[in-house]
C-alpha cells in the first residue's frame, strides 16, 4: 500500500481539528454551545397611559408600552417560550423628585404592570428593578444629597420598594442600584414581610458603561442626569474589584448573579461562574442592541447572524441566560429550526 502521509500530517502528529469540522452533521454532533429559547429574559419599557406603543428612536424595533400592551408582549413571550421578562418604566416627570419617592407606591407604574401581567399570565417570571433612576428628578440610581449619592439612605429606601414590588407579584428582585449592603438589605425585608420565595438577581458588576445610553432614553433619564455614576457603578479598567463586588453580593444572600453590560464584559462572565457557582446572567445592554441594529440597517453586517453570534458568545462564557432586547427575534428563529 502506498504510504499517503502528508507534511502535514507529521508537522501535526495526525492530529487535525478540521475532521470534526467536515459537515454540518458532524459540526452539529460536536457543537459545544447552543443557544435555547430557556436562555432569553427579555426587558420591556412601560409607559402610564392605554393602547400606547411608542416606538423608541435609539433602538429601532424596541418600543414603551402601556400596560395593556405590556400584557400582549406577556402573552407573545409565553407562547415562545420565553422564561421571564424585565420591567422597566418610564415615570411621568410629575412624578419624579430628589429621592425617588414614588418607588413606595404601592401602585406606581411597575407594581400596576406586575399585577397585571401576572393576573394574565401568571406561568411568565417577571424581574423587576428597584434602582431609584426612573423615579428620581435628578436620573441618578440613588438619593441626591449635597451633590453626594447617600449611600444608607438609598439602601433602606430600595429594600422598601423591593417588598413592595414583591407584593404586588414580583417573582425576581433585580438591584442594579450598586450601593453597598442593599443584596443584603433587600433579602432581610423579603424575608421579614414572607417573601422568601422571591430571589434576588444582583446586578453584581454594573460598570459605569458608555453603552446605557439609549436605555436612558428609554426611561426618559437622559436628560435629567446630573454628573456621571462613577461613585457607585464600577470602573470599566477592574476585574479584581468587580469579582469583590460580586463575591459580597453572594455574601450577602444574593441567589443570581448579573453582569451589564454583557459583551465588553465576557471575561468577568467566565470569572464569575467560576469563582462561585451560582447562575450567572449578562445584559446585553441597549448600546449592544442599537450598534448591531445601526450596522445591520446600513448593510454593513448581517444582523441576525452577529445578533446569534453574540448571544451564543454569552452562554460559552458560562451565562446560564441573557437579558436581551433580542428575545422575541430570537425566538422566532429558534422555533422555526
Amino acid at each position: 500500500m502506498t504510504d499517503k502521509t502528508n507534511a502535514v500530517d507529521l508537522i501535526t502528529g495526525h492530529r487535525r481539528m478540521r475532521r470534526n469540522r467536515k459537515a454540518d452533521w458532524s459540526r452539529r454532533m460536536v457543537q459545544e454551545n447552543r443557544l435555547t429559547v430557556d436562555d432569553l429574559i427579555w426587558p420591556i419599557f412601560i409607559v402610564a397611559g392605554t393602547n400606547i406603543v411608542e416606538p423608541i428612536d435609539a433602538m429601532p424595533g424596541v418600543n414603551r408600552m402601556s400596560i395593556d400592551k405590556a400584557v400582549e408582549a406577556a402573552k407573545l413571550a409565553a407562547d415562545f417560550g420565553i422564561p421571564a421578562l424585565a420591567t422597566f418604566p418610564n415615570v411621568d416627570i410629575s412624578l419624579r423628585d430628589d429621592t425617588g419617592s414614588n418607588s413606595l407606591a404601592a401602585n406606581n407604574l411597575i407594581n400596576e404592570t406586575t399585577r397585571a401581567i401576572k393576573k394574565a399570565v401568571p406561568n411568565i417570571g417577571v424581574i423587576t428593578d428597584v434602582a431609584l433612576d426612573p423615579f428620581t428628578s435628578h436620573g441618578h440610581d440613588g438619593i441626591l444629597r449635597d451633590g453626594e449619592i447617600v449611600n444608607d439612605e438609598t439602601v433602606a429606601q430600595i429594600a422598601r420598594a423591593a417588598v413592595l414590588q414583591a407584593d404586588a407579584g414580583a417573582d425576581i428582585i433585580a438591584p442594579s442600584d450598586m450601593m453597598d449592603g442593599r443584596v443584603g438589605a433587600i433579602r432581610r425585608a423579603l424575608d421579614a414581610a414572607g417573601h422568601q420565595n422571591v430571589g434576588i438577581m444582583a446586578y453584581a458588576t454594573k460598570f459605569a458603561s458608555a453603552f446605557y445610553g439609549p436605555y436612558r432614553e428609554a426611561i426618559g433619564t437622559s436628560g435629567l442626569l446630573k454628573g456621571d455614576k462613577k461613585t457607585y457603578y464600577i470602573d470599566p479598567a477592574n476585574g479584581t474589584e468587580a469579582m469583590r463586588d460580586a463575591a459580597l453580593d453572594v455574601e450577602e444572600g444574593a441567589d443570581m448573579l448579573m453582569v451589564k453590560p454583557g459583551l465588553p464584559y465576557l471575561d468577568i462572565c467566565w470569572r464569575m461562574k467560576e469563582s462561585f457557582g451560582l447562575p450567572v446572567f449578562a445584559y446585553q445592554v441597549s448600546g449592544e442592541y442599537s450598534q448591531i441594529k445601526a450596522a445591520a440597517a446600513n448593510g454593513w453586517i448581517d444582523g441576525e447572524r452577529v445578533m446569534l453570534e453574540t448571544l451564543l458568545a454569552f452562554k460559552r462564557a458560562g451565562c446560564d441566560g441573557i437579558l436581551s432586547y433580542f428575545a422575541v427575534d430570537v425566538a422566532r428563529i429558534l422555533a422555526k429550526r
